[in-house]
């Protein structure tokens, strides 16, 4: 099954967004980037991918002398949707950004938040990244083979945990995992975590069988030895992480990727969208912004405005259809 652009796509979020003043050409004005007071809000814990692609981008706009001081902080729950609350309810605030993705589409679906992603100002899709399938280092599983006989035996009892709600990307990629290899989606047994961050201790300990999240959340730790990547989801292998094959080449029909960008709240002016949009614009053509995309292993993905609205929509139709496809 082919998810690739729909569902994929999970991509970075662009926390460049996020603080205070952000020093561009044009000083103050509105054919600027500097926006005193510039909030970004990454609406799940620390270490998740929200977080990091915020994180990545702050610091990528300083260093290309966008911006200085932004601002990031992490409001979490119900995976993403207090956060989309909250960024719904500061109407006209043209000083605050979020940084999203796949699972917050998804976590509206699921949680029946009373606000989606349609209540807010699109801003930019910024990257594109596959999932990884890993597990501790002292797991039992060596291979993706060994790992899925195994879960195939009894699915119940091992446990998959991933960095979002149901209907997220965590949540779909060992979801149509199962399907490829023959295993009910229905009989999964699936643990949400509120990001990648808080799902690391649960893997490191053994306490899911295996876990699912982005490349760029884990790439550290498994090149620390911490955790053994056992696939990849996507098309072709990570430049990082060659030795970890697709599922596609292990025989499982997945092709998945996750993507990440950036909203607003709604009723911003002309002026205050153009001068976000603008922001995201020049962050994405930095070159500190490229080489911090090559490091996480994030595909880029580049999309605003309207079209990057026409998409979102696109993704919670599709969100819908998969989880009916997968009986869930």
């Amino acid at each position: 099954m082919r998810l690739r652009t729909p569902l994929a796509l999970l991509g970075a979020a662009v926390l460049l967004l996020a603080g205070p003043p952000l020093l561009s050409s044009g000083g103050d004005s509105d054919s600027g980037t500097q926006i005193p007071g510039l909030r970004f809000m990454v609406p799940n814990t620390p270490g998740g991918g929200y977080d990091i692609t915020a994180r990545t981008a702050a610091k990528n706009a300083e260093d290309a002398g966008l911006t200085h001081n932004i601002e990031v902080f992490n409001l979490p729950g119900a995976g993403g949707t207090v956060g989309l609350s909250r960024l719904v309810s500061e109407h006209g605030n043209g000083k605050l950004a979020m940084s999203m993705g796949l699972g917050v589409v998804g976590a509206a679906r699921s949680n029946h938040a009373p606000k989606t992603l349609a209540d807010t100002t699109p801003i930019a899709r910024l990257t594109e990244e596959q999932d990884v399938v890993v597990v501790a280092k002292d797991s039992p599983y060596r291979t993706i083979d060994e790992l899925i006989d195994a879960w195939k035996k009894d699915p119940g009892k091992i446990p998959v945990g991933g960095g979002s709600s149901p209907g997220g990307p965590d949540h779909l990629a060992p979801m149509l995992m199962a399907q490829a290899a023959g295993i009910a989606p229905k009989s999964v047994n699936y643990i949400p975590f509120d990001g990648g961050g808080e799902l690391l201790a649960s893997i490191l300990g053994n306490k899911v069988g295996f876990g699912v999240s982005g490349v760029g959340e884990y790439l550290d730790q498994i090149k620390a030895g911490e955790l053994r990547v056992l696939a990849v989801t996507g098309p072709e292998r990570v430049d990082e992480l060659k030795d970890a094959p697709t599922l596609k080449e292990s025989g499982y029909d997945v092709d998945f990727t996750n993507w990440r960008g950036i909203v607003a709240p709604p009723g911003l002016s002309d002026a205050e969208r153009a001068k976000l949009t603008r922001l995201a614009e020049e962050l994405h053509a930095s070159d500190e912004w490229k080489k911090s995309m090559e490091q996480n292993g994030w595909d880029d993905a580049f999309l605003t405005g309207e079209e990057f609205g026409a998409f979102l929509d696109a993704q919670d139709e599709r969100v819908v259809s998969v989880l009916k496809e997968l009986g869930l």
